[in-house]
């Protein structure tokens, strides 16, 4: 039996085999495409390391902030948890397709565990078509000066679903300006209720055929009102109507109401992810 080789950074020079991998699944590879597809792969532009191993690249990761395996059965997933172990752990997080984001980490949690939380079952979603239900007339994009009513909505639910302030050792002034960059690129959407945020939700990520929406929250005053749906239905409305993206999202599997909700927006299942939270 042949050994496979190395997982090996990537660089422009494999641009083409690059994009091509990433446009075979584009629902999948969204977070990652759109970086590529903004800066190319120079690590420094891009923000981490791209790594393939094959010579037609039948396994693809990125390394970041997020570890994101991509593509590439069980010998791939290891030959990326390797080279991931040769150099000191950057990421907060692995995210993608489950079986390739367990696999690794059966191979990374010797040294990397124990994880903060394992989230095996997470149904990823998409649609193209018009939503099911009427969007909600109320949700706007963000704007700049939105911002100091809206960071404390983004706090809150980055708390509820992560479980940690996302304001970190810096006063949050990193995370501060990661809302503000959302804000300023249009991909920021909320309704306003007497000066409050009683729903939000954002486009993480943009790439040329998929828009990934994150962040969907309703502020507990104003649950079971049916502000998620016809809040989700708008952003997704932008995204399929305005811009020509496929909508996508994943969610935990044991959230029975949220995965409620997007069934009656009109998303379908169209994979499955994990998140190991480290």
């Amino acid at each position: 039996m042949l050994k496979l080789a190395g997982a090996r950074l990537l660089t422009e020079r494999e641009g083409l085999a690059v994009r091509s991998a990433l446009v075979a699944d584009p629902v999948v590879s969204c977070m990652v495409a759109a970086r590529v597809e903004s800066v190319g792969l120079d690590p420094w532009r891009l923000g981490g390391e791209l790594w393939g191993v094959g010579s037609r690249l039948g396994g693809l990761c990125f390394s970041g902030v997020n570890l994101i395996p991509l593509r590439g059965g069980r010998a791939a997933s290891r030959a990326f948890a390797e080279r991931a172990l040769s150099q000191p752990r950057h990421c907060s997080s692995l995210v993608g397709p489950a079986d390739q984001v367990l696999e690794m980490w059966q191979q990374l949690e010797t040294e990397w565990g124990p994880a903060r939380d394992v989230r095996p079952n997470q149904p990823l979603l998409a649609m193209s078509a018009p939503p099911s239900v009427a969007p909600d007339p109320l949700v706007r994009q963000v704007r700049l000066d939105d911002l100091e009513r809206y960071l404390p909505a983004a706090v809150a639910m980055f708390t509820e679903e992560v479980g940690i302030d996302p304001r970190g050792e810096d006063g949050g002034a990193s995370y501060r300006a990661r809302v503000a960059e959302l804000i300023v690129n249009g991909r920021a959407f909320a309704r306003f209720e007497g000066g409050q945020v009683v729903f939000k939700a954002e486009v993480g990520a943009l790439s040329a055929r998929v828009g990934q929406i994150q962040g969907v929250w309703v502020h507990p005053e104003h649950r079971n009102r049916g502000l998620a749906a016809a809040g989700t239905a708008a952003v997704v409305d932008r995204l399929s109507g305005w811009m020509g993206r496929v909508a996508s999202l994943y969610v935990n599997d044991y959230n029975l109401p949220a995965r409620a909700v997007y069934r009656k927006v009109g998303f379908s299942e169209v994979g499955r992810f994990a998140t190991v939270l480290l």
